[in-house]
């Protein structure tokens, strides 16, 4: 007997999920040119990128992908791109109720997780520390890509704040990628960026308050029509 299918709930649209999966490639893109740069262990990629000057290229060019979701969102879908920022920088009590509950959930103890808005607690600290970070390397990128626009002192600061914001990105980035593919409930959620749509059960556990939002909304249309 074949499984009934799961009700889907949209959660992302097309542009979102464009600027998404552009900002993903730009990062692992930008990260891939600026190996040989830090160190001589992977000089063996400059011929792989085309020479030293190529892979400068290279990577400047990618740098302006890496800002240009921000653009596009703008352009294309600003409700849901300020809906974003707005939710990294809202914390309410049901959102610090939400960690306790979930490292016991990823170290493997079954618990009830606090209903969750449309991002959840870890989500928007996730959120929070790439609109961070982000501010941090592509300022500190326009400083040591044009030394010459800017004092001595400020520089030398830039160097090592782009080092450091890369290590921090690459940290941030490793736990969404395990989130979002292979803890529990990451299959729906990557499913939701790649679509656009996710499991109604899978809403109803990982985000109670939005699922609660969506519903009351369907009652209200169904109510009205």
């Amino acid at each position: 007997m074949s499984k009934k299918k799961s009700k889907m709930i949209r959660r992302f649209g097309l542009p979102f999920r464009i600027a998404h999966w552009l900002n993903a490639f730009a990062f692992f893109a930008l990260y891939i040119t600026a190996l040989p740069m830090y160190t001589e262990f992977f000089d063996w990629l400059y011929p792989v990128l085309g020479g030293p000057a190529n892979a400068r290229l290279l990577h400047r060019i990618f740098a302006f992908m890496f800002m240009a979701p921000l653009v596009f969102m703008i352009v294309t879908d600003p409700k849901a791109l300020f809906h974003w920022i707005k939710s990294a920088l809202t914390f309410r009590a049901h959102d610090l109720k939400f960690f306790p509950a979930f490292a016991k959930e990823f170290f493997g103890k079954h618990t009830d997780i606090p209903k969750q808005d449309y991002y959840n607690a870890g989500e928007k600290v996730n959120s929070l520390l790439q609109m961070i970070t982000a501010l941090c390397l592509i300022g500190s990128g326009i400083i040591i890509w044009n030394t010459g626009w800017f004092p001595n002192w400020l520089v030398d600061i830039g160097y090592p704040v782009h080092a450091i914001s890369v290590g921090l990105a690459v940290a941030v980035v490793v736990g969404h990628i395990y989130l979002g593919t292979l803890a529990p409930g990451g299959k729906e959620a990557l499913g939701g960026m790649i679509k656009g749509d996710v499991p109604e059960e899978w809403a109803k556990e990982h985000h109670g308050r939005w699922y609660d939002e969506v519903k009351e909304k369907e009652d209200n249309e169904s109510k009205g029509a």
